[in-house]
C-alpha cells in the first residue's frame, strides 16, 4: 500500500467539544501546510452538548435554554454545515481531517462516503439503515440514527459524522432534529434490541472507513498526532 493510502486514526475517548474542536483546527492548519503528511480521522465521544451549524437552529429548540443550562448542557455555534445537533456519551463521533483534492473527491462525495460508513456500521449489528431525501445522514424510516455536518477549509475537511450507538435519547427530544418536523431519533442498540459496546462500534466504523476510502488506518494518540503536525 502506498504512503498516501495510509491514514492516521486517533481514538480520543470522551473529550469535551471545545477541546476536540481546537484539536481539529490545529490539525486542519497542519494538513493545509503539509506539516501533517497524512489524512487523519478522530474517533471519540462528547459530553452532552448542542451545536449550531451554519443554518443556525435555536428556533428548533423545544425547551427554554434555561432548561439546558440547568442540565449543564451548553449550546455552541460552530462552522460546520447543518442545523442544531445534540452530542452525548454513547454517540460515536468521527472527524475526518482529509485533504479532499488529494483523495480526488469533492464535498458531496465525502458526505456520501460518510453516510455509507454509518449505514455499513449499522448493518454490522443487524440494523438496516439507509438514506432519506429529507436530510443527509443515516435513517431508519423517519427516525434518524446518524447525522453529518461537514466543514471544508482550503480543501481540508473537518467536523464530520455522529452515529447513535447507545446514547440517552432524551435530549434529542429537546429539539426538532436538524430543524425537521415529524422526525424521530433512534440508536443502534434500540434497533438491534441488544447491547452494543462502543468498542465494537469503533472497530466496525474503522473497518468501514478503510473499505470505503481504500485506506489503512494507523493508530496514533492525540499527542503523537500533534508531534507529527509540527514536523
Amino acid at each position: 500500500m502506498s504512503f498516501d493510502r495510509i491514514w492516521f486514526a486517533a481514538r480520543l475517548g470522551q473529550i469535551a467539544y471545545p477541546d476536540a474542536w481546537d484539536l481539529q483546527l490545529r490539525l486542519v492548519e497542519a494538513r493545509q501546510a503539509n506539516r501533517l503528511k497524512r489524512d487523519t480521522v478522530l474517533l471519540l465521544e462528547h459530553p452532552p452538548v448542542f451545536t449550531l451549524g451554519k443554518r443556525g437552529g435555536r428556533e428548533s429548540l423545544l425547551v427554554p435554554e434555561e432548561t439546558l443550562a440547568r442540565r449543564g448542557i451548553p449550546i455552541l455555534q460552530v462552522e460546520r454545515g447543518g442545523n442544531i445537533t445534540y452530542h452525548g456519551p454513547g454517540q460515536l463521533v468521527v472527524y475526518p481531517i482529509v485533504h479532499l483534492p488529494g483523495v480526488g473527491i469533492g464535498v458531496v462525495d465525502m458526505v456520501d462516503r460518510l453516510e455509507e460508513v454509518m449505514i455499513r456500521t449499522c448493518g454490522d449489528f443487524g440494523v438496516a439503515a439507509g438514506r432519506n431525501a429529507l436530510n443527509r445522514g443515516a435513517w431508519i424510516g423517519m427516525n434518524k440514527i446518524g447525522s453529518i455536518g461537514l466543514a471544508v477549509r482550503r480543501g481540508v475537511s473537518f467536523h464530520g459524522l455522529a452515529l447513535n450507538v447507545d446514547p440517552d435519547l432524551t435530549p434529542f427530544g429537546f429539539v426538532q432534529p436538524c430543524g425537521l418536523q415529524g422526525v424521530g431519533v433512534t440508536s443502534i442498540v434500540r434497533q438491534a434490541g441488544r447491547p452494543v459496546k462502543m468498542e465494537e462500534a469503533l472497530a466496525s466504523a474503522e473497518r468501514n472507513i478503510e473499505a470505503i476510502f481504500g485506506v489503512r488506518l494507523e493508530p496514533l494518540t492525540a499527542e503523537e498526532l500533534l508531534k507529527k503536525s509540527h514536523s
